[in-house]
């Protein structure tokens, strides 16, 4: 998918599970288990799907500048965690989704960070042959917001399972780390828009041009079954906030005919959004592919 002078394809990390009652909040099993059917242990399988944006130049060949927007729950599990996790690289993994665009890890020169979940910033840091932990894109500038990355280094007794200091101090001690404070233009035709309801500091990159834009909305809407706004996650600091957040995104999503890029959901990589009688809803769904 072409947006303005950027190449945008959704980029498979790897899958995970969640449990099915905290992913939806105050909304009943029944429900929500007819979109998302849970496993024997009342998890949902999730994707873990990054986006890359690739920079075209005038004539749309690309010139070597590649932003990986996340990074999944990484490969540094040890058994216990990956089966309570659900964590599995069988199929999927970074290196793989990348090489079948024709690019390595070292060809990633940018990594914008959502936030620091493990679950979005795992894949930042990996162990290397002497069972150091590096940055994962070693040719890489990584970029968090301030107010996130202080969260994560002082977090709540609620959501510190969540940020583990793996995930983000080797690229503080590597030097590769870098804050942004606030909304505003990232690149040329990338907008980041900020959510706080989930976790302080969520930043949610928009690829737009003149004609169509998507936004990268995290764990603000990580499923098409979150779009109904009261359809939150028991996991978010402040859901009352959450819903604010997205109804203001779902708004122009409508007006303006936004793709909104699902970054857990199973099944597709991005979609529309309605708006009927009974509220927000998913509409058209798609893969985001070339």
């Amino acid at each position: 998918m072409r947006i303005g002078s950027y190449q945008l394809n959704a980029v498979e990390t790897g899958q995970f599970a969640l449990d099915g009652g905290a992913m939806f909040g105050v909304v009943p099993r029944p429900l929500w288990e007819r979109k998302l059917p849970p496993d024997d242990r009342n998890r949902i399988h999730l994707a873990v799907r990054a986006l890359l944006v690739q920079e075209l130049d005038a004539g749309g060949a690309p010139t070597g500048r590649n932003l990986l927007v996340d990074t999944g729950v990484g490969q540094k599990w040890d058994a216990r965690m990956a089966d309570i996790y659900g964590v599995d690289h069988s199929l999927l993994r970074v290196e793989t989704s990348l090489a079948a665009l024709g690019l390595g890890l070292g060809d990633i020169d940018h990594v914008l960070l959502t936030h620091l979940h493990f679950d979005h910033a795992g894949g930042a840091t990996r162990r290397n042959e002497l069972g150091k932990l590096v940055p994962t894109f070693p040719n890489a500038r990584y970029y968090v917001q301030k107010q996130n990355l202080e969260w994560a280094q002082n977090p709540t007794q609620k959501d510190r399972a969540s940020y583990l200091a793996e995930n983000f101090r080797p690229l503080l001690e590597a030097g590769v780390l870098e804050t942004i404070e606030g909304p505003g233009e990232f690149w040329p035709g990338i907008e980041l828009h900020l959510s706080h309801g989930h976790t302080p500091g969520m930043q949610l990159p928009r690829v737009h041009d003149e004609a169509q834009s998507l936004i990268y909305c995290a764990d603000l809407i990580p499923t098409a079954a979150h779009v109904p706004l009261p359809w939150v996650m028991a996991y978010d600091n402040e859901p009352l906030v959450t819903m604010a957040e997205k109804e203001k995104i779902l708004e122009r999503a409508v007006l303006e005919n936004w793709w909104i890029f699902f970054e857990h959901d199973p099944e597709s990589a991005m979609g529309r959004v309605e708006k009927g009688p009974k509220g927000f809803s998913a509409g058209e769904r798609s893969q985001l592919t070339s």
